[in-house]
């Protein structure tokens, strides 16, 4: 069977601002909208990474916006990263109100409880795998994760 060919669609400007501008508040390095088979990713350039062809947009910092027709390969977790045991939703403090379990520069014993994922009306407490520094924080409270998705870094 041939390859369907490629089609262009039109790129909604408005919903591209309103990506680059979730990504301001939020602090998130890349956000991707699909609706279909047609996908949209808007991500702020990296300083350690070449941009890719496909990416439009100022070298000031501000999103950089790429369109494609499927998602882009995923190089993997960063080093040093806790991975998502399950599918659920992150919560970072144990309660609305509270501080995070950890933030950003903290020290972390080993077993110690890093965020909380809710599977199935279940609180499942996250336990560091060892000892160091808590470098980055990769999902949001209350973000939705699937199973392997990186959520912290540690060092």
């Amino acid at each position: 069977m041939a390859p369907k060919p490629e089609t262009k669609f039109a790129i909604d400007a408005e919903l591209i601002r309103a990506l680059a501008d979730i990504l301001t508040e939020t602090g998130l390095g890349e956000i991707e909208y699909a609706e279909g088979d047609r996908r949209i990713r808007v991500a702020k350039p990296t300083t350690a990474a070449a941009a890719p062809a496909a990416i439009a947009g100022p070298a000031n910092g501000a999103p950089a916006i790429v369109a494609a027709a499927s998602p882009a390969p995923v190089a993997g977790p960063p080093a040093g990263a806790l991975t998502a045991p399950m599918v659920g939703t992150v919560y970072l403090s144990p309660e609305p109100d509270a501080p995070p379990f950890v933030r950003v520069g903290d020290k972390v014993k080993e077993a110690q409880t890093l965020l909380i994922i809710e599977a199935m009306k279940v609180m499942n407490p996250i336990r560091s795998p060892r000892a160091g520094t808590l470098t980055q924080v990769l999902v949001a409270n209350g973000q939705p994760v699937e199973y392997g998705e990186p959520l912290l870094v540690i060092e």
